[in-house]
């Protein structure tokens, strides 16, 4: 009996080990050296630099957290680091000029063919390409809402936000936001999706359910707004976004979209991310070379770390 329950005890630790234990680094793409600088989260030194292929921006997480996708625009290909070991693992085709793409659960890469106006999906694993999707002209930004039953897709000169179902990869919507829009982020309930317009300067809030825009708030007040990262703090009352050539983080309420603060940090800021307890915000300073780190109790730029030539993305691993 006593072998029996340890067999069992084994077994469920196994199997919580599923996501591999956090390695406490920050991981950059940097478009112009083919590179991705990796940082310690703990100490805010840069701790390697990866050489990963041609112009490397889009980066995410596989599921079990073990290995970091990168989308090769020159390329063409999702790269695949290791994510412990930081060493490349494999180059996988995926169409032409890969830019940015979201993980779903079920370990498929949706992402967006910039050249070829399409929204692909790729199996990491097999590195079969499931399905090709037309979409708008300039397809960048990608999201699979937390259900895993949508994905949405910005493409830049249609203004469009393209609405795809999932498993069957059928066009549902199309919603016409600001121009030139970029990412799309949802709360944790998946009612509410976000939607930054660069050349718009305006910040879009979509009625999941619906595919309806129900608020959009210009961001007229902050000098040389060009919106392109977006996400919500951790209790799902913050919006924060990145606004380029502004050169600052924008801070927003969640629900009314209403500007409440606008924090310096590098220029031309591009990709930002937060920490798991939501404590930490960095953003890709892509004109001067650097990641920011901003406290986001203090909402104050706290550190500001040197990395390669035009940081474009960021994700955490803590």
């Amino acid at each position: 009996m006593k072998a029996f329950i340890g067999i069992i005890i084994l077994c469920v630790a196994v199997a919580g080990s599923a996501v591999a234990e956090p390695t406490y680094r920050i991981f950059v793409t940097n478009e112009k050296d083919n590179t991705v600088s990796v940082i310690d989260s703990r100490t805010n030194q840069v701790e390697t630099t990866v050489e990963v292929g041609q112009r490397p921006r889009g980066i995410g997480f596989s599921p079990d957290r073990k290995f970091v996708y990168l989308a090769l625009g020159e390329d063409n290909a999702i790269g695949v680091l290791d994510a412990k070991t930081l060493k490349m693992v494999k180059s996988i085709p995926s169409g032409s000029d890969p830019e940015a793409f979201d993980v779903h659960p079920n370990g498929h890469i949706y992402l967006s063919n910039e050249d070829d106006n399409l929204a692909s999906v790729l199996d990491p694993a097999s590195g079969e390409i499931l399905a090709e999707i037309p979409v708008g002209i300039e397809p960048e930004g990608v999201g699979i809402t937390p259900d895993g039953k949508q994905v949405m897709v910005t493409s830049e000169s249609t203004n469009m936000v393209h609405v795809i179902s999932i498993p069957d990869h059928k066009p549902i919507a199309n919603i016409l936001v600001g121009a030139r829009p970029r990412e799309v982020t949802f709360s944790d309930d998946g009612k509410w999706g976000y939607i930054t317009s660069e050349i718009g300067g305006e910040v879009a809030k979509l009625d999941v359910a619906t595919s309806k825009i129900v608020k959009t708030v210009k961001l007229k007040s902050i000098k040389k707004v060009k919106p392109k990262g977006v996400l919500l703090s951790r209790d799902q009352k913050t919006l924060y976004v990145s606004t380029g050539r502004a050169n600052n983080i924008a801070v927003l309420d969640a629900d009314s979209l209403e500007l409440q603060t606008t924090i310096p940090v590098g220029k031309r800021v591009w990709g930002i991310a937060l920490s798991r307890d939501g404590s930490r915000l960095y953003s890709c300073n892509g004109v001067d070379n650097t990641v920011s780190v901003v406290d986001t109790v203090a909402q104050k730029e706290i550190a500001k770390i040197p990395v390669g030539g035009r940081p474009w993305g960021v994700i955490i691993d803590d």
